[in-house]
């Protein structure tokens, strides 16, 4: 499978006090709101660290997804949290957070899985920092 995403940024006025918007070619984001407030505050729009995250815990459930399948498992439920740590100049951590709820699946297989999946995962192979894992499956 060989495909290209795209998406755009646009900014006016200074790091400080400008403002921009990042868009998506799906449209799920269209000129969603982004400045310094959004970046290092709390201000309301979105911010590149935030997207990382979202983009990294949704291709790690589905490539989980993929890998349980493929093991004859299907998952009921996979909850994946993603925190992007920055500091200094650059993000220095990522933490997955995974709860999951499997049929017929040990906690051995579940912890296996879970691993070849942040390790096979296309956003976690992008990204140059350490990404810690922790996992918990549901009865």
């Amino acid at each position: 499978m060989k495909f290209t995403r795209t998406a755009s940024a646009n900014w006016k006025g200074t790091g400080m006090e400008g403002t921009g918007s990042i868009s998506t070619q799906s449209t799920t984001l269209n000129n969603a709101q982004l400045s310094f407030k959004t970046r290092f505050a709390e201000g309301v729009g979105t911010n590149p660290e935030e997207l990382i995250a979202a983009a990294h815990s949704g291709c790690f459930t589905m490539q989980l997804s993929f890998l349980l399948s493929e093991a004859g498992f299907v998952p009921e439920d996979l909850n994946t949290v993603a925190k992007v740590k920055f500091e200094d100049g650059s993000i220095t951590l990522i933490e997955l957070e995974l709860e999951g709820k499997v049929p017929g699946i040990s906690e051995e297989q579940f912890q296996e899985l879970a691993q070849k999946a942040k390790a096979i995962c296309p956003i976690s192979k992008l990204l140059n920092t350490e990404i810690n894992l922790a996992i918990l499956l549901k009865a």
